[in-house]
């Protein structure tokens, strides 16, 4: 009884290894991304991209183990869970009221260290972001807050509860 149940463990395991789901590339150029409309120094850049844009992006950088599954499925997953709550390449596509609490959401994750994910920096150690890090994203952020607070009345910034 073990053998057999061992053989169609074994059996499934290499079945799905013949089904992946579709990948988060969308190579060139990204028309509706924030740094369109905002200005992004090169050093938050480069922290967005080292810890941020794998997930929050249309275009994932994807680690080796993604080649086999179960591990493509769960890092699609958290994928498609990341775009839903911000795409930076979607962002200008969306209205002044998103643009301005997903800003005030990544101030708030990042302040409280729940972005990035620990899942994800227990692989991706260079994901890892120190303090001052945390305080370039927090400090842009609030910057590119302030201008639309400046530019846009408040109504159409502040979610309505």
């Amino acid at each position: 009884m073990f053998k057999k149940i061992l053989l169609l463990l074994i059996v499934i395991l290499v079945v799905i290894q013949f089904i992946h789901p579709k990948r988060n590339k969308k190579e060139g150029e990204q028309p509706n991304y924030i740094g369109k409309i905002y200005t992004i120094p090169e050093d938050v850049h480069s922290i967005l991209a080292k810890a941020c844009l794998d997930c929050h992006s249309n275009n994932t950088r994807y680690p080796w183990y993604c080649n086999f599954q179960p591990f493509d499925w769960w890092i699609a997953g958290h994928i498609r869970k990341a775009k839903k709550g911000v795409n930076m390449d979607e962002y200008s596509n969306r209205s002044l009221r998103y643009q301005y609490n997903k800003l005030k959401e990544i101030v708030e994750q990042v302040k409280k260290g729940e972005m990035p994910l620990n899942s994800y920096t227990w692989i991706h150690k260079d994901a890892r972001i120190t303090t001052e890090e945390k305080n370039k994203i927090m400090n842009w952020a609030n910057a590119i807050q302030d201008s639309m607070k400046a530019k846009y009345p408040m109504d159409s910034l502040i979610r309505k509860k």
